[in-house]
């Protein structure tokens, strides 16, 4: 019964007489007058509630809410996975005997073969069964990464194309989440269940700090710390295959199977090129991306190397080195992870109700707030620690506002069959430009300004300050795309919600006959008006 709501063939007939006793119209206007024949303006996507999406996807809320909540543990450690390195980076620079440059390839490597990857996933998560897509994608990332952590000191540039293939695993997941959450709710019940979706980013970061830190000071030893993400990798496949139901693409939206046709992968390119919404938001995001992935592996190690400066560490040597920035960094990463992604959803979905270009306003704010905090954390560090901590937790908050509400705002601006390959277009776009190249090119400035420089743990730590203040100028062009993006957003999501089959009209209207007609289809030439 729910599977066959909504569907429309391709026959000249005129969609549904409603009866309008059992039919909600928003959109059209009654008359009050008996046998008079009204037209409906076409009307958009319906809003809709926890209970109603149920009887079409075919999925109970509470089902649906199991689906979310396993999503969320695998986008957890999966981010886990990506930080746990950076926790333990100046034990591997010391492992490895490697210098700033060669460390900020780690993630660099990652980020572009996830990035590569991406398009590939996004389109196969369109087309195909997505449930097994991401089993298979994360049980290969668990088994390298388990294998990365064997590898022997001899061999850096085997740790380097095992971390590229932990990408390979990584995109099969995070370019086809997103769209199953998008095909069980909608609405602001949709923004919610995203927003704890990407909970798990910042907090997933922060916990992979942590466990790494506290693993290797455990053992002794920070191979183990690369040997936590697996075994859980391995609880998550088995969840997705005993939790995870497909749903149907578009259905809680009340989507036609017409409106629901494939195009080619080109055209779909097309024309997400041709949004400005979802282009001028990627871009945005681009800038979130550039600034976490640099903070990310490198601010534990430059929080250490201001201790050092100050006299209160003891400088590492010999590994096993000082993990207790990693650790406290990675508690401010959780902690602002959980208040700025709910405070974001909160400002915009009650801002949205006077100004429906709340969304990208709000990635606006947040990316511009962000930026004199991070600078200010930088210029701060070589004489206080702690007003150190207090300007990162503010600007990793005002950071965090972004990351539920730009996967919102793709979501919306994008029509059901063409979602996956706009998650996997915004992958390869922020992060080609961001977070591939951010940790590679700070490290690269760092080594650049400290071999012109005496050798001195002064020299390293000024070298990676002066270059970490790049992200705060990124951070203020983000928040300019941002605003751009407030420009176009009102026009791109009405055309995404009246979408309708591969010619982009809009639904025949409706034909109403009030008091009790029968719900019926006829051919619009039978109609006489």
């Amino acid at each position: 019964m729910a599977s066959k709501r909504g569907q429309a063939s391709y026959s000249d007939t005129a969609p549904f007489l409603a009866q309008p006793d059992s039919t909600k119209e928003k959109n059209s206007e009654r008359s009050q007058y008996s046998g008079e024949v009204k037209h409906a303006e076409p009307s958009p996507v319906e809003e809709v509630g926890p209970d109603d999406p149920e009887l079409i996807s075919g999925l109970s809320f509470c089902r649906s809410l199991i689906i979310v909540f396993v999503l969320c543990y695998v986008n957890l450690i999966n981010y886990m996975d990506r930080f746990t390195v950076a926790g333990v980076l100046p034990d591997i620079e010391k492992y490895f005997e490697i210098g700033d440059s060669k460390s900020g390839l780690l993630q660099t490597v990652f980020i572009c073969s996830y990035m590569v990857l991406a398009p590939v996933f996004g389109y196969l998560g369109d087309r195909y069964n997505r449930k097994y897509i991401m089993c298979c994608g994360i049980f290969f990332w668990s088994a390298v990464t388990l294998g990365s952590s064997f590898v022997p000191k001899e061999h850096f540039w085997l740790l380097l194309l095992t971390r590229g293939m932990v990408g390979i695993g990584e995109a099969s997941y995070s370019t086809i989440a997103p769209t199953v959450i998008a095909d069980l709710f909608v609405s602001d019940l949709r923004s919610q269940m995203l927003s704890i979706f990407y909970f798990a980013i910042p907090f997933g970061s922060g916990l992979g700090y942590i466990a790494g830190s506290k693993v290797k000071e455990t053992t002794k030893d920070w191979h183990w710390a690369l040997r936590v993400t697996p075994a859980l990798g391995l609880v998550a496949v088995v969840l997705l295959i005993l939790c995870l139901k497909e749903p149907q693409r578009g259905a809680v939206e009340h989507r036609s199977e017409r409106s629901l046709v494939h195009t080619s992968w080109f055209t779909d390119l097309k024309v997400l090129v041709r949004n400005p919404s979802f282009i001028l938001s990627s871009l945005g995001f681009t800038s979130v991306a550039f600034v976490t992935g640099a903070l990310a592996l490198w601010a534990p190690s430059y929080l250490f190397r201001s201790r050092v400066v100050q006299g209160t560490a003891a400088a590492c040597i010999e590994e096993p080195c000082s993990s207790t920035d990693s650790f406290i960094f990675g508690l401010i990463t959780c902690i602002t992870g959980i208040l700025g992604v709910g405070t974001g959803v909160e400002i915009s979905k009650q801002y949205r109700k006077v100004n429906p270009r709340a969304d990208p306003l709000v990635c606006a704010a947040g990316l511009l707030l962000s930026a004199p905090f991070l600078y200010l954390a930088l210029v701060f560090a070589e004489g206080s620690t702690i007003a150190t901590y207090i300007f990162i937790f503010f600007g990793e908050t005002f950071l965090s506002l972004n990351w539920a509400i730009v996967a919102d705002i793709l979501l919306y601006v994008v029509i059901p069959t063409r979602r996956a390959t706009a998650e996997a277009l915004q992958i390869v776009l922020s992060h080609l430009l961001g977070d591939a190249g951010s940790p590679y090119l700070i490290g690269v400035i760092s080594d650049s300004i400290r071999h012109r420089k005496p050798a001195s743990f002064l020299w390293e730590f000024r070298s990676l300050e002066y270059a970490l203040m790049l992200c705060s100028f990124v951070g203020v062009i983000g928040g300019g795309f941002f605003l751009a993006t407030a420009i176009f957003i009102e026009s791109d999501r009405s055309k995404a919600e009246y979408y309708s089959g591969d010619q982009g009209t809009v639904e025949d209207d409706r034909i109403i006959v009030p008091q009790r007609g029968r719900s019926t289809r006829v051919p619009v030439s039978s109609v006489l008006i």
